[in-house]
């Protein structure tokens, strides 16, 4: 096997190519934190296609490939593929001095990679609403003076201002309070699961106007306590009719019209775009 630094160095570089981003930090975050330091001791056991392997040794170079790894075989908690995260952060772009919400933050290795990127200035507020896994995260996290890990559910929490909010468990829709979080220009990207064959990734701005949103590419998460289970009046949508939406509103902003793409309660989406001006 290669030596660790040198496998994670040609890591990073297959991941910031993968963010198609300009941003040259992505690389060096992706090169400058260890995964292996958020994962527990090895062997450890990855997903590759249709299967689960346990790596042959401790080495941490198996760890630098686009694979997830088990946190939980149980639960189905994974350390999700570094290469479906590159595309996303290259989205969201998070930017020095920013604040970023970071929900699902499973044991902060994607929480150091995003507070790297808003260092100088920057924070990160990382929610993780099981126990063991949020103490674990604060143990992770504790060099990282510019993050505070929070044990608790992000959906009956109250987030704080945010230009990035980065959710890494499936929703059937942003609960309002977060897209009220969200800063002027703030970014969203979270897993968009509102029927049981939709998953897709979805990339909402705030702009002015209200909330333009794009689906992006497919996505499979575990599901969000409190905001994955639709309620009998929800306008569920098709595959099809999801990936034409263009953008999201607070039912007491707007009432559903005829461009209505999917309604659950407080939120519905529609295919009607809005013209981001940020």
């Amino acid at each position: 096997m290669a030596e660790p630094d040198e496998a994670r160095k040609f890591y990073a570089k297959l991941m910031a190519a993968n963010a198609r981003s300009a941003d040259p930090r992505i690389e060096e975050v992706f090169a400058s934190v260890p995964r292996e330091a958020f994962l527990g001791p090895g062997p450890w056991t990855v997903f590759a296609g249709d299967g689960r392997f346990e790596t042959p040794s401790a080495d941490p170079s198996y760890l630098y490939q686009n694979v997830l790894v088990v946190l939980d075989a149980d639960r189905g908690i994974n350390n999700g593929e570094p290469l479906l995260h590159a595309m996303w952060i290259g989205k969201v772009e998070p930017k020095p001095g920013e604040t970023v919400t970071h929900i699902g933050a499973g044991t902060g290795y994607y929480t150091a990679l995003l507070a790297k990127l808003v260092e100088p200035g920057g924070s990160v507020a990382a929610f993780e609403i099981e126990g063991d896994l949020a103490a674990q995260a604060e143990l992770n996290l504790a060099a990282y003076g510019n993050v505070e890990v929070v044990h608790g559910n992000a959906v009956t929490s109250a987030l704080p201002p945010s230009d990035v909010i980065y959710v890494n468990a499936a929703v059937i829709a942003p609960p309002p309070a977060w897209l009220r979080a969200l800063k002027p220009g703030g970014r969203m990207v979270f897993p968009w699961r509102p029927a049981e064959r939709v998953g897709l990734a979805m990339l909402v701005m705030r702009v002015e106007g209200g909330f333009a949103c794009l689906p992006f590419m497919g996505s499979w998460f575990i599901p969000c306590v409190g905001a994955s289970v639709a309620g009998p009046e929800a306008r569920v949508p098709t595959r099809e009719r999801a990936l034409r939406t263009r953008s999201i509103w607070l039912t007491e902003d707007k009432a559903p019209d005829r461009t209505a793409t999917a309604v659950f309660g407080d939120v519905w989406f529609s295919s009607r775009p809005i013209r981001a001006r940020r």
